[in-house]
Order: structure tokens, then sequence, then C-alpha cells
């Protein structure tokens, strides 16, 4: 099996929510091991890169329309269907981001030790946030204030793409395209929050993205 890497640095401070929260402490929680370290589950990743693809895939359709089959088919075998309930006939597995894997190694150590605990990693990594819905003379609405907790920029996630069968040169250049296009991620992305750069590496961690980009470009004007 072929496999790669993404890579999402956060431009901005983020929240990869897990749906509820902390009586008391939190409204949004941010989604965490048992360790607690954070990561963005690989299905929700899926969708995050399916929704790009399909956009990128609209643009194609009016931009360059003699190879949209093409870019369909490959969108197919790296995502599989739309509305298929499973990954369909995707050829690509898309794993959970988290921290670099030394990282989280090492701080499982200190935890089996007892010389930090799960809050104490939560503090590492992230920190809480206060938002308020404001009324139409710009002050605050009562009882709407909410705390949510973010992981803060500038950390690193990597999350592991692994392919069942090896990839087409087109399956790689719309692959490229796809994460470029990744700009936002997590809970409230549609408000200004969750800013991240994606890149994709090879397996040995090597940048690899504009390679594909340029064979993209290529191919969108063949």
């Amino acid at each position: 099996m072929r496999s790669y890497q993404l890579q999402l640095t956060l431009l901005s401070d983020t929240t990869f929510g897990r749906g509820d929260g902390v009586a008391g402490l939190v409204d949004v929680e941010v989604q965490h091991d048992a360790v607690g370290l954070p990561y963005l589950g690989g299905r929700a990743l899926k969708g995050l890169l399916a929704a790009e693809c399909a956009d990128l895939l609209f643009a194609l359709e009016k931009a360059a329309p003699t190879r949209i089959e093409d870019w369909r088919t490959a969108a197919s075998r790296l995502f599989g269907k739309s509305g298929s309930h499973l990954d369909g006939s995707a050829i690509l597995r898309i794993g959970p981001a988290r921290l670099p894997e030394d990282l989280r190694a090492a701080l499982k150590c200190d935890v089996e030790q007892s010389l930090l605990t799960r809050a104490d990693m939560l503090d590492l990594f992230t920190t809480l946030r206060r938002q308020t819905a404001l009324d139409e003379s710009g002050a605050p609405r009562k009882e709407t204030l909410r705390t949510l907790r973010v992981i803060l920029r500038e950390t690193v996630f990597t999350a592991p793409l692994t392919f069942a069968e090896n990839p087409t040169a087109d399956d790689l250049a719309l692959l490229a395209a796809t994460v470029k296009a990744l700009r936002r991620v997590g809970t409230g992305r549609n408000r200004g929050r969750g800013g991240v750069r994606a890149e994709l590496l090879d397996a040995a961690g090597q940048d690899i993205t504009a390679t594909y980009l340029t064979a993209f470009s290529q191919g969108v004007q063949a």
C-alpha cells in the first residue's frame, strides 16, 4: 500500500469540537484522547477534504469541462461516491490528525508516571475563550455567554493517508489540489476561526504539495 501524510499547521486558535462540554467549565470541549491530547478524527477530516474536492469539481466543470469526467473519476476513487453510507469504492483511507508521534509518546510516558495529568495535557495545547451573541445595537445579548476550549495556533497535526491500491497521477494531482484548498477546520470555521495550512507529505515527511499541484495545473490545461 502507498502511504502519504497530511500535515495541518494551525494559523489561528481552533476547536476540534466533540459535541459536548464540561458542566461548570466549558460549553464546547475539544476532541481529545484518553491522555488529554487534542486530535481531529479521520471521519471529520475526510468530510472536510471531500467538501473541498466537491467545490473544486464544480469550478472545474465551468473552467475546464473537457476533462471533468477524469477528475470526477479521481474524486470517486479518493473519497467514494456521493451519498454512500460507507467509504464505497474509495481507495484512500484517512486516519486521525494527531500531534507528532514522538511528542505523544513522551507525554504519554509522563502521564503514566503521574508526572502530568490529563488536565495538564489540555493546558499545554489549549486555552479557554469566551464569546457572546450581540444584538442589533452591538450590545451583548443576555444569557448568551459561552465558553469554548481552543487549540493554540501554530500547533501541528499529522494524519496518515493510505491507499488501498496504487493511486493514479490524476488521483495524486486532485488530492494535492484538495489539500491546498483546505483553509479552515473545526467548530466556528465559518466565523473566522480554525485557519490552517495544509500540506501533502510523502512517507518520509517531505512536502510534495507543489509537485503534484504542478501536475494538477497541467492536467487542467490539457
